[in-house]
Parts: structure tokens; C-alpha cells; sequence
């Protein structure tokens, strides 16, 4: 797989994890960040935090969220 690399911006996120997140070393989870230029939701999985980033549109992740009863 091939892939752009990402803009500064998205690299300088700050990430975020579930607090529902409960291994025993915290790090079997994603993690997500908001875009603020684009409003775009970011995840990564947490053991590969440099690796490739899903991005999902606001109302997709919104959509999702209702779907898990996260709202």
C-alpha cells in the first residue's frame, strides 16, 4: 500500500484513547484525533502510532458513535 504523506498539521495532533481502554498495558485500543482544519476525524492504532491513519467525515464518525451507543 501506498499513501501521501500527511500535512504537519495532522502530525501535531493531539491523540486521544477510550477510557473504556482496559488491557492490561492500555495499548490494544485506537486512538482519535480531530482535525481542526478539516473537521476530519483521525484513527490510528495505538501499538503503531506512526503507521497509517484512517480518516472519517464528522457525520460518518457521528453515525458510528450512534451506532455503538457512545454517543
Amino acid at each position: 500500500m501506498t499513501g501521501t504523506p500527511l500535512p504537519r498539521a495532522i502530525t501535531t495532533l493531539a491523540w486521544f484513547k477510550s477510557s473504556y481502554s482496559s488491557s492490561g498495558d492500555g495499548n490494544d485500543c485506537v486512538e482519535v484525533a480531530i482535525s481542526s482544519g478539516t473537521g476530519a476525524v483521525l484513527v490510528r492504532d495505538s501499538k503503531n502510532a506512526r503507521g497509517p491513519r484512517l480518516s472519517v467525515a464528522p457525520a460518518a464518525w457521528a453515525d458510528f458513535l450512534r451506532g455503538t451507543g457512545r454517543e
